[in-house]
């Protein structure tokens, strides 16, 4: 069966119960989510409905079953409902599931990131990456007692006022809101740089803002030297250099791009992997710059359920089970998979770049690699995003309903997976190169 979307036809992929309740959300839901990704606005037809999952797999409310590349947005490093993981929140929430107050499990896991990320001497935990970032941006502020912040477009650091912006002609611009509802005041001191290019510093900026492996625009690496040059550029103008390592954050490693690159930030922030699965995120850096926050210093910060019971149980059983032997197997599982899908494509006449930075892949429907968002923006404008998700789905395997995501390969993900993986990509190439 099939269903129009955008004059198109495409696979009626969503059960009856799954279009039965997102018709009941659109009612009671603004788009019937709580994420508009989750909308499949990007890719047409209507959203499944997730009723369970377990290690690579979701089985929506219809009891259709699909290989899951999404994870949680990668949060779901181990799989879904990893028995270990499972496990302690239930202890955890046995004891209670918020206090309001510190916390054994808190001290723990911030034992565990600090002995990780070399350089991360102190960190604070909030509840999501869109506070973790927003807060090193106050915590840079408040600590150099500038004001000016500087971004990459492409870049996504949640979704606080100020860091809504969209870069203008330039290579670096200053911001303009690109939200109803965020005033031009909000980011009078956001600058806006091109990806992968160096921006001008000077004395008016507070910090630098930075995904280190771009992976909010698909998977765009950093070119060799660019986050040397930052670094030094941001030391020159007395400016801080922050990491949103919300994705790449003990995803690619112990150490996460930092690690990977040989970089040191001032400030990172960390999300996702770090809660297990659960609503955490952490910001952390030096310990002379953390001070800065409440109650040492003058620079605020709170939050009712910050570091609760439950998320810091899991997190700290995933990054336990995070060892040297884990990474290097999932790194070498994604790099089968980018490899296959990039000859399963080329076989069947799709042209494509498939980048793998680590644990980490991309997709673009593009002839040419792409290094920043008017690349990504180029790539995705072709459209062939959307009939490949949609062809996959159609065959039991998940990608992101968006162009602009990643892949997130899970330890879950066997060779068994792999291969199911790819055969679908054969099915799914072949159909969409006759259009």
């Amino acid at each position: 069966m099939s269903e129009e979307v955008a004059g198109e036809r495409l696979p009626r992929l969503a059960g009856p119960r799954s279009r039965e309740l997102f018709a009941r959300a659109i009612g009671l839901m603004p788009g019937g989510v709580d994420s508009p990704v989750r909308a499949f606005g990007a890719v047409g037809g209507t959203p499944w409905f997730v009723e369970r999952a377990e290690g690579a797999y979701v089985v929506d409310v219809d009891g259709r079953r699909y290989l899951d590349y999404v994870q949680s947005w990668g949060a779901s490093i181990l799989g879904h409902a990893h028995p270990a993981v499972v496990a302690a929140v239930r202890d955890a929430s046995l004891r209670g599931t918020t206090f309001g107050a510190p916390t054994e499990g808190e001290v723990e896991l911030a034992a565990r990131v600090t002995s990780s990320v070399p350089g991360c001497e102190m960190v604070r935990f909030v509840s999501s990456g869109t506070e973790a970032v927003m807060t090193a941006v106050r915590l840079a502020r408040g600590a150099t007692r500038r004001d000016r912040v500087v971004i990459f477009s492409g870049c996504y650091h949640g979704h606080s006022d100020g860091l809504l912006a969209a870069g203008g002609s330039g290579l670096a611009t200053l911001g303009l809101p690109s939200s109803a509802g965020v005033p031009a005041g909000a980011v009078a001191d956001t600058v806006v740089a091109s990806y992968n290019t160096l921006p001008d510093l000077d004395e008016r900026v507070a910090c630098v803002v930075v995904e280190p492996v771009a992976a909010n625009m698909g998977l765009v690496a950093p070119e060799p030297g660019f986050l040397a040059a930052l670094r030094r550029a941001c030391d020159d103008a007395g400016a801080l250099l922050v990491f949103d390592e919300v994705i790449t954050g003990f995803r690619l490693g112990r150490e996460g791009a930092s690690g990977l690159y040989g970089v040191r930030p001032d400030l990172w922030s960390f999300g996702k992997v770090v809660g297990g699965g659960l609503p955490l995120a952490a910001i952390g850096g030096g310990r002379s710059l953390m001070e800065h926050l409440a109650p040492v210093g003058p620079v605020y910060q709170a939050g009712t359920l910050s570091g609760n019971p439950l998320a810091t149980a899991a997190g700290a059983v995933v990054l336990d089970l995070l060892t040297p032997e884990a990474y290097a197997t999932l790194a070498q599982r994604v790099a089968r998979l980018g490899a296959g899908l990039s000859e399963v494509l080329a076989s069947e006449g799709v042209t494509a770049q498939v980048p793998v930075v680590g644990t980490l892949l991309g997709l673009f429907f593009s002839s040419a690699p792409v290094r920043d968002y008017a690349g990504a923006r180029l790539a995705a404008a072709g459209g062939r995003y959307a009939a490949f998700f949609n062809e996959m789905a159609a065959r039991g395997v998940a990608f992101a309903p968006s162009p602009y995501e990643v892949a997130f390969t899970s330890l879950a993900h066997g060779e068994e997976e792999v291969e199911l993986t790819l055969e679908a990509a054969r099915g799914a190439a072949r159909e969409i190169s006759r259009t």
